[in-house]
């Protein structure tokens, strides 16, 4: 059989025998089991609020849970130890079995809820925790929890150091599920820490106790003085390689090239600008328009005397026809 098929049968028989030790010893204050496997058979240690039920007049109870045992689950010469437990208070199986049978019994739920719970607080509990969840008061189910202290829900302590018991309380309505989890006092949690009183603490020097106060100290760092440093330029660094012969720019060069820049850009200038010679003179402007309208003047005249001079012509024509 594969580890996970065995992981799972043994989840399976361990949930079938605590089932089967609840019904068997619910009277006598069943408390939990723990099982462990041994090389001489099966090792069972049993917690309950009264071990002389489980044990029996002469033991006859206990040979009768161990025969049952070995027939229905198959187990090889059974071991059965009974412990009694200490405070029932304290363990979440009893009370959460008490409080089904106060359920049962016609307790209020809140009522048995808060005396439940303040009962766990008063034996020392760090914190506790119970939920009801089914049809409580009504046709309707619902979930009803009462909170004391402080309660881990989830991580290694909730696995660890939470004690979870659980109960079933069989109503008219329905049946109710009781949840009780409780932190037993003593236990030792991941942000727990302690203040050692008896300490050695190592002795510190303080500056007040020679006599200078905060002042002289300021005073004295005035005082020094300060060493003046000259940036390091690049330039002086003795480390730095020397530069290829190859990449070295001669000066004359780009001297030379930079001023052939410069005659070629005011050529093109000087072609780009008309000369001052090449412009007409203003004053001979003026001439030539005055000269070009007095012509135009003077034609005018000498068309308008020809004008005149055809006119009289042919009156004349026309008095001598008459």
């Amino acid at each position: 059989m594969a580890d996970e098929h065995q992981f799972i049968e043994d989840g399976l028989q361990r949930s079938q025998i605590n089932e089967f030790f609840e019904d068997e010893l619910g009277r006598a204050g069943y408390g939990g089991m723990e099982v462990a496997k041994t090389p001489m058979g099966t090792q069972i240690v049993l917690k309950a609020e009264k071990p002389g039920m489980v044990i029996g007049k002469g033991g006859k109870n206990i040979r009768k849970v161990t025969t049952e045992l070995e027939e229905r689950f198959d187990m090889d010469d059974p071991q059965i130890d009974v412990q009694e437990v200490d405070e029932p208070d304290l363990n979440a199986k009893i009370v959460a079995d008490r409080l089904a049978n106060a359920l049962e019994r016609g307790w209020y739920f809140r009522r048995a809820g808060h005396t439940t719970i303040d009962r766990i607080m008063d034996a020392g509990a760090l914190g506790a925790e119970i939920v009801l969840s089914g049809k409580v008061t009504g046709a309707r189910s619902r979930v009803e929890k009462f909170n004391r202290g402080y309660i881990k829900h989830n991580g290694e302590p909730a696995e660890n150091v939470v004690d979870e018991g659980q109960g079933v309380a069989v109503m008219k309505l329905g049946t109710i599920g009781v949840t009780v989890k409780i932190i037993p006092p003593g236990a030792t949690l991941p942000d727990d820490f302690e203040i050692a009183e008896d300490a050695d603490a190592p002795e510190v020097e303080q500056a007040g106790a020679s006599g200078e106060g905060v002042e002289d100290l300021l005073a004295d760092v005035d005082d020094e003085e300060v060493p003046e440093t000259e940036p390091d330029l690049p330039g002086d660094d003795e480390d730095v390689p020397d530069a290829d012969p190859e990449d070295v720019i001669d000066e004359e060069v780009v001297e030379e090239v930079i001023e052939a820049d410069e005659t070629a850009d005011g050529d093109a200038a000087e072609t780009a600008e008309p000369s001052e010679e090449d412009e007409p003179e203003l004053d001979d402007l003026d001439e030539d328009v005055e000269s070009e309208a007095e012509d135009l003047v003077a034609e005018m005249e000498a068309d308008e005397d020809d004008e005149a001079e055809s006119a009289d012509e042919g009156d004349a024509d026309d008095e001598e026809e008459e």
